[in-house]
């Protein structure tokens, strides 16, 4: 599952971070913010039309991701 599936307030893992196709540096530029393996993340909030952007948090930081972004990091949601 990709974090763009997420769906809000649910709690999950990265799995890890795919490159995109024609935006090779988003894999980079997530895994500097603090999308890595085995880092909670958690969608706060989806924009009211198409879901795009999403607030995410990932660790202790707050993030507006778009769609193309979070459909980069895998995740795997959290029971409970």
């Amino acid at each position: 599952m990709t974090l763009s599936e997420l769906q809000a307030d649910r709690a999950a893992l990265v799995v890890r971070v795919l490159e995109a196709e024609h935006q090779s540096d988003w894999a980079r530029q997530l895994a500097e913010i603090g999308f890595t393996p085995g880092e909670p993340v958690r969608v706060l909030r989806r924009a009211a039309l198409g879901g795009d952007p999403l607030v995410v948090r990932v660790g202790s930081g707050t993030f507006a991701l778009r769609l193309a972004e979070a459909a980069c990091v895998q995740v795997h949601p959290i029971d409970g």
